[in-house]
């Protein structure tokens, strides 16, 4: 999570969480300007939502999948009507964990409560 969206904390941020060789698909943001990567960009104010560049019959260019995780997690927040920013990254992290696990488990119930002996 980024506490900021300006092009020196996007680039640092992307830097550090992918390898050299990554392609970065954005939107037209203009925080990503400084990125030092391979980067494919849809602008939405042009009326772009995906684009096929090697013509092979595949939009391999957009921002479909993060959205859809912003939604998640959107969703996610929802019943807590609200959260302090303070404690922002910790439920975004709770709901990466969901999302990476799959399906919510006895094992995951668990593991956020704590248990205590009677």
């Amino acid at each position: 999570m980024a506490h900021r969206t300006d092009s020196a904390t996007l680039s640092a941020h992307v830097h550090q969480f992918t390898l050299p060789l990554a392609i970065v698909r954005t939107d037209g943001w203009r925080g990503y300007n400084g990125i030092d990567r391979s980067h494919a960009i849809v602008c939405h104010s042009d009326g772009e939502w995906a684009r096929d560049d090697d013509a092979d019959g595949i939009c391999e260019t957009h921002i479909n999948t993060i959205e859809g995780v912003w939604t998640t997690v959107r969703n996610f927040l929802r019943p807590f009507r609200g959260v302090h920013k303070k404690f922002l990254s910790g439920y975004i992290a709770i709901c990466e964990f969901v999302i990476n696990l799959k399906s919510v488990t006895v094992e995951f119930i668990s593991k956020l409560v704590k248990r205590t002996k009677s």
